[in-house]
C-alpha cells in the first residue's frame, strides 16, 4: 500500500512539474502579445512624432532664392534682438531696378509660434514684451518660416521717418518676439 502512495505521490509531482512549464509558457505568450502591442502603439507614436516633426519643418526656410538683384540698392539695415524669444538674424530694405522696395531678413531665426507676422512699427525700436494696441503698424504678411531668408513685399509710400523698426509679432499673444531697428544705409 505504501508502494502505491509513493506511486500517487510521484504521478501528482510530475503531473505538477508538467503544469509548471505550460503555465510559465502561457504567461511568457502574454508577455510577449503585451509587449507586441506596446512595440505597435511605441511604432505609432513614432510615426505621429515623424509626420509632426516633418509639418514642422515646413516652418523652416532655410534658403530663400528671391534675393534682390544686383541692381537693387540697399535702404535700410537693422538686426535683430530677440525679447520674448530669442530672435536673432538680419532686416534689409532694398529698393529693385523697377522701383520696388522688398523686405529680406536674412540669417534670420527665431522660435515657432502661433499667428506669428512681419510688422514694420512706428517707432525706433521695441524692447518691450508686447506691443501697445495703439502703436501704429504696417502689416508685411505671416511670417514664412522660423529660420532662414525670406522676402516681404513692402506697400509704397511709406514713411520711413515713422516706421523705424521691423517686428516679429504673435498676434494671438500681443507678443513681439524680436525687433529690428533699422537705419539708412
Amino acid at each position: 500500500m505504501i508502494q502505491g502512495w509513493k506511486a500517487v505521490l510521484a504521478f501528482a509531482g510530475l503531473a505538477a512539474f508538467a503544469a509548471v512549464p505550460s503555465a510559465s509558457f502561457a504567461q511568457d505568450s502574454m508577455q510577449s502579445d503585451s509587449m507586441k502591442k506596446d512595440d505597435a502603439m511605441k511604432q505609432d507614436s513614432m510615426k505621429h512624432d515623424d509626420m509632426k516633426q516633418d509639418s514642422m519643418k515646413h516652418d523652416k526656410m532655410m534658403h530663400d532664392d528671391m534675393a534682390p538683384g544686383k541692381d537693387a540698392k540697399t535702404l535700410f539695415t537693422g538686426t535683430f534682438h530677440g525679447q520674448v524669444h530669442g530672435t536673432s538674424g538680419r532686416a534689409t530694405v532694398y529698393q529693385t531696378a523697377d522701383g520696388k522696395k522688398i523686405l529680406r531678413l536674412t540669417h534670420f531665426k527665431t522660435s515657432n509660434g502661433p499667428d506669428v507676422h512681419v510688422i514694420l512699427i512706428a517707432a525706433k525700436d521695441s524692447k518691450d514684451k508686447t506691443l501697445s494696441s495703439d502703436l501704429e503698424r504696417i502689416e508685411l504678411g505671416k511670417l514664412k518660416g522660423n529660420e532662414g531668408d525670406q522676402n516681404y513685399e513692402l506697400p509704397e509710400n511709406i514713411d520711413w521717418a515713422k516706421f523705424q523698426a521691423v517686428s516679429i509679432y504673435c498676434e494671438r499673444f500681443n507678443a513681439n518676439f524680436g525687433a529690428a531697428p533699422l537705419v539708412k544705409f
